[in-house]
């Protein structure tokens, strides 16, 4: 067992009413969708021509706060920032620093996922308030590949982006969807950029999630067989070593450093999830592959923490035992409509 997993149970069990779901999963990981709206339109996650919630429908930083702060308070250790892209909410420091209060206090780790493009402008103030690491989205390091995959964004500012994370002391891991035929040729080469500057990285299998106009059965590649590959280059050592979230994770001798492996395809990992997740309008989703949803924004707004609290048992009760993604020819239709997004991956 790591010493995330071992402190992340020692606060859990010190909490009076903890959340656990109907599989007897503890609840210790948040992940609080801030935006919808993200300044790439990378081709596995959205349509190129996207529609956002109006600004109206958003939930305020007193709303985010409220609700964290009721999970926090039921055994959530670890809160995570997502979109959409999380920097480009207006104002989002602000959010960053009232959530920030909760460390040492419940909460044991804040931390974000971004696409680095606005980290030049965040970083240093990320990390003066107790942000200590992030993941960077990262799927290729060629310039021309990297503005076809996110149909806009420019690889010089999500480098610099980088550059300024890194020199401000935060802990980086990169995660890079692996795309056949897309970017699987650069996998190796990945692997030696972010390990020859000390950056984890993770691989993660493509998801069926909303309509985005690609076709992604032909662009599937599993991780099993992707980790086959390496394993005939590389030395992969097996780790018990876990962030909190889905990733499996090995240590490549050759290079000195950690790759993760997310398979919600191949191999889903349900068993042990310990994860909800929270739309930006307030919807809390129980499973990243499942349309159940528990409406926390009309439950603060009606009740406040009583009603909070309920809704959060209830959310227990509704949280299924795994997903239901398929990818192949005869399910080539995404598995929702919801894209990617919507509930911050």
């Amino acid at each position: 067992m790591s010493v995330s997993q071992q402190s992340s149970m020692s606060v859990t069990d010190a909490v009076q009413n903890p959340l656990v779901d109907r599989y007897g999963r503890h609840i210790t990981y948040l992940r609080i969708s801030v935006t919808d709206r993200c300044d790439f339109r990378c081709t596995y996650c959205m349509a190129e021509d996207m529609t956002f919630l109006p600004k109206r429908d958003v939930l305020s930083f007193e709303e985010i706060d409220s609700i964290a702060s009721a999970f926090i308070g039921r055994g959530v250790t670890k809160v995570r920032l997502t979109g959409g892209e999380p920097l480009v909410r207006r104002d989002i420091m602000a959010l960053v620093e009232r959530l920030a209060r909760h460390l040492g206090s419940g909460l044991g780790e804040l931390t974000m996922t971004t696409n680095g493009s606005q980290l030049r402008r965040y970083a240093d103030g990320l990390a003066a308030a107790g942000v200590k690491r992030i993941n960077i989205s990262l799927d290729t390091l060629d310039e021309a590949r990297f503005t076809a995959i996110t149909r806009r964004g420019r690889i010089a500012d999500v480098l610099d982006g980088i550059d300024a994370a890194a020199a401000a002391g935060l802990k980086i891991k990169l995660n890079m969807v692996a795309m056949r035929g897309v970017n699987d040729d650069e996998i190796e080469p990945m692997i030696a950029w972010a390990h020859g500057r000390g950056f984890g990285l993770t691989l993660i299998e493509g998801m069926p999630l909303g309509e985005v106009g690609i076709d992604r059965v032909d662009s599937y590649l599993p991780l099993k067989e992707l980790r086959d590959r390496l394993a005939t280059r590389f030395t992969l050592e097996k780790l018990d070593h876990r962030t909190g979230g889905p990733a499996r994770y090995v240590w490549v001798k050759e290079t000195g450093g950690l790759l993760g492996f997310i398979t919600p395809m191949s191999h889903n990992f349900c068993e042990s999830c310990n994860r909800v997740r929270l739309t930006a309008t307030g919807q809390l989703f129980m499973c990243l592959g499942q349309e159940d949803q528990v409406d926390l924004r009309t439950a603060l707004r009606d009740g406040g923490k009583t009603t909070l609290d309920a809704a959060l048992d209830h959310a227990m009760i509704l949280k299924p035992k795994g997903h239901d993604f398929v990818l192949d020819r005869d399910h080539t239709a995404p598995a929702l409509q919801r894209h990617m997004s919507v509930t911050g991956g």
